[in-house]
């Protein structure tokens, strides 16, 4: 399904029963909603379950330019009036959850509970300079060349071997995503700096790392955890920085306890 939000198109499903609680999945970058699969099973069984493809992303449009936080969560509020949603509970992973980040600070009234995954809320000068380099090379050679090294930050060594037919789904994902929608979220993650407000959040919040994450690692979910008043913490063991899926069985069981306390 498609809804038209402003000058864009943004893909979405709905899973699980029409009148349960809503919550809404966030993928990270250069993926799409699809990489959600693991908690469809578990978390429609008792939610309305709404995943998206953000701008840039699967089937949703890809209009060239840098977007921003504000752009992306207007795009979110936006598909939550297009369907008469008033209140979600949020779980983003990666950029999903800079994306919730930024919700939850500003729009706290749209949200039951927010599950911040494998994310951090500020990017350093070097890592800006980093994404300098990865958006030029995916701006002159396309998106092919990241497919590699990117799985390699995402999935631990043990599992990529075990696992080539999941490197093979998340591989065509990165290898298909629009170039201008991957440059377009990594010029939002050069300016992603929330450290300061996140005190400002004041619904239940989850922050939940992968224990073995090299680009997020959980010292930076530490932070956002002691920044947050009340909030909850955990380490999915065994991960990398696609824990959802590295380590579903887990990841599945954290965001359901949290969910059955918060979502409604």
């Amino acid at each position: 399904m498609r809804a038209r939000i402003k000058d864009i198109d943004i893909a979405y499903r709905l899973d699980g029963p029409a009148q349960a609680p809503v919550v809404m999945l966030s993928h990270s970058l250069a993926t799409t909603m699809d990489m959600w699969k693991p908690q469809l099973p578990v978390l429609a069984k008792d939610y309305r379950v709404m995943s998206y493809d953000m701008r840039g992303h699967g089937e949703s449009s890809a209009p060239g330019g840098a977007y921003s936080f504000p752009m992306l969560v207007g795009d979110i509020v936006g598909l939550l009036n297009h369907l008469k949603i008033e209140r979600v509970a949020f779980v983003g992973i990666s950029i999903g959850g800079m994306i919730g980040q930024y919700l939850a600070i500003h729009h706290a009234d749209r949200l039951h509970c927010v599950a911040f995954c494998s994310t951090t809320s500020a990017i350093p000068e070097a890592g800006r300079a980093m994404w300098d380099k990865r958006i030029a090379a995916v701006d002159s050679g396309g998106m092919a060349a990241q497919v590699e090294p990117t799985l390699e930050r995402w999935f631990t060594a043990p599992y990529r071997a075990a696992h080539p037919e999941v490197m093979d789904w998340i591989g065509t994902m990165i290898r298909t995503t629009p170039a201008a929608g991957f440059i377009g979220c990594g010029r939002a993650i050069q300016e992603m700096n929330l450290t300061a407000q996140l005190s400002k959040i004041s619904v239940p919040t989850l922050v939940l790392p992968g224990e073995k994450d090299p680009g997020t690692p959980p010292a930076l979910s530490e932070v956002i955890h002691r920044a947050i008043p009340g909030s909850e913490y955990a380490v999915v063991p065994d991960a990398a920085h696609l824990a959802n899926i590295e380590q579903a069985s887990v990841f599945n069981d954290r965001i359901s306890q949290f969910l059955r306390r918060h979502a409604s």
